[in-house]
């Protein structure tokens, strides 16, 4: 056996030394506790940031020595008129925000495929879908200023862009009055129809080389009874000359699919580009990024994500989180002018005490710098979603809750009315999907009757009760959050 320490004689005339190695493992332990050896320092020893110091960054990405953004940020003062109003504006609807945020996956598809049909001097359609509150306006707007933009820095001629809202147009066919305005000046008159000076025009060679963009927003007010301005807008597209990009807008998923089947035996199909309802941390993002324009704190962190939470389990809808924000700053201005009430009726009646009013105005100063609380969103979510039509809702009979919930199936992005006999076919599907017996038709007439005089649905006149016009009168929203707590309901909802 080897030793692990090795021991060597020197001989010198007046004695002899002894020298002896030590241990290898021994030998790193010296080095280690040597007192030449600098300190270790512990991996958890926090150092204080200095202004050359390099940012510490934690496994989420954020600098660990930077100060919390709310502490950053002085509170906002909601006695003060102009801050006020700066708030309500950067939450109003009608405020388009710098950049459109949690769409940009979307937007850029849209762009991409209008810089195709430019660059090749292509005709082509799009057909832009999702829920009421997702972004579909806003995105388009974003995406025909990076276009235009983008042509002119290209050195492409620019697009004619034409933006319309179907819903103002008195005569569904007035829609090619609008194209064709834009594609001609104003000359003799001719007898043909504005359709048919389009569909002539795209069929033949013009010197003219500008596209036209047309965007042509809640694209299901365009359904007639036979479909046809509907078909035929999108037949502008596939003429052999046609300089036509049409994007259409609407709710309904299937539009396509349903009111264009002779597209797809075509094979001119548009493509779909779906807009998804927000998800909480969306609609937390976009609040956010609305409010950080501002340089002061207004609402509480807690409080933004129960509005985002609740908004997007009951619709994902954006304008509604923006509105419930709204409501919530009217609860923090009520609390304050109920709280300076109070106080001044209290002063006057303890207005001989000294040591009373010395405090009254540092209560006055408490309450002057205040944020947006957690109550008062819940204050204001129960005030939106808690309505009586969503008591009445949840008070309804099954059956009738049913009837509801297939009347809002089935009016999902089509016309906003129909007859009593197709809705009791949708009525019919929803019951036969959970495995559930139907009424028959003269229950279902009376159950809609009932519905029709809680003010639910409206019932038109008709001598044979299938015949009835029937046509919703609550909100889709109301709806979902009465029913969504109820399992049955989840499928359908």
């Amino acid at each position: 056996m080897i030793s692990s320490h090795s021991v060597f004689y020197y001989h010198l005339p007046d004695r002899i030394l002894v020298f002896r190695t030590m241990p290898v493992i021994a030998a790193k332990r010296t080095l280690r506790s040597h007192p030449s050896s600098p300190p270790r320092k512990s991996p958890r020893r926090c150092t204080a940031a200095t202004p050359n110091s390099t940012p510490t960054m934690n496994r989420f990405g954020a600098d660990e020595n930077r100060a919390d953004p709310e502490a950053v940020k002085p509170k906002w003062n909601p006695k003060d008129g102009e801050q006020l109003k700066r708030v309500k504006l950067a939450l109003h609807l009608s405020t388009a925000p710098s950049s459109v945020v949690c769409r940009e996956e979307e937007q850029n598809v849209v762009l991409e495929f209008c810089k195709g049909c430019v660059e090749h001097q292509k005709a082509g359609s799009l057909y832009i879908c999702g829920c009421p509150g997702t972004g579909k306006s806003l995105s388009m707007e974003k995406v025909k200023d990076k276009l235009l933009n983008w042509a002119k820095e290209a050195g492409l001629p620019q697009p004619d862009v034409l933006s319309v809202n179907c819903t103002t147009f008195t005569n569904t066919s007035d829609i090619f009055t609008k194209i064709l305005g834009l594609n001609q000046t104003q000359g003799k008159k001719v007898s043909a129809t504005p359709l048919q000076q389009l569909q002539n025009m795209y069929s033949q060679k013009s010197s003219n080389k500008n596209m036209t963009l047309i965007v042509a927003d809640e694209l299901d007010y365009l359904i007639t009874k036979d479909r046809g301005v509907l078909h035929d807008l999108f037949m502008l597209t596939t003429f052999p000359f046609s300089r036509c990009i049409l994007i259409g807008v609407a709710n309904a998923i299937d539009l396509a699919d349903r009111f264009l089947p002779r597209l797809t035996s075509l094979n001119c199909k548009p493509i779909v580009v779906n807009f998804r309802a927000y998800s909480k941390d969306q609609i937390l993002k976009i609040l956010e990024e609305r409010l950080n324009e501002l340089p002061y704190t207004v609402f509480q962190q807690q409080a933004m994500e129960l509005c985002a939470r609740k908004v997007a389990a009951a619709s994902g809808d954006m304008r509604n989180a923006l509105c419930i924000c709204g409501r919530a700053i009217e609860m923090l201005e009520a609390e304050i002018r109920e709280s300076a009430c109070n106080l001044n009726t209290s002063l006057e009646e303890i207005s001989s005490s000294r040591q009373n009013l010395a405090t009254a105005p540092d209560f006055m100063k408490k309450r002057e710098f205040e944020t947006v609380r957690t109550d008062h969103m819940a204050r204001a979510l129960s005030k939106t979603y808690r309505s009586p039509v969503v008591d009445t809702i949840q008070s309804l009979p099954h059956h009738q809750q049913i009837v509801l919930c297939s009347s809002m199936k089935h009016f999902r992005g089509a016309k906003k009315d129909t007859i009593l006999g197709e809705l009791y076919k949708s009525y019919v599907g929803v019951c036969k999907s959970c495995i559930i017996p139907p009424a028959g038709i003269l229950e279902f007439s009376n159950m809609c009757r009932v519905l029709n005089d809680q003010g639910l649905i409206k019932l038109g006149q008709s001598r044979e009760d299938k015949l009835r016009r029937v046509s919703p009168k609550v909100d889709e929203g109301d709806i979902t959050f009465a029913l969504q707590g109820v399992r049955f309901f989840h499928n359908c909802l």
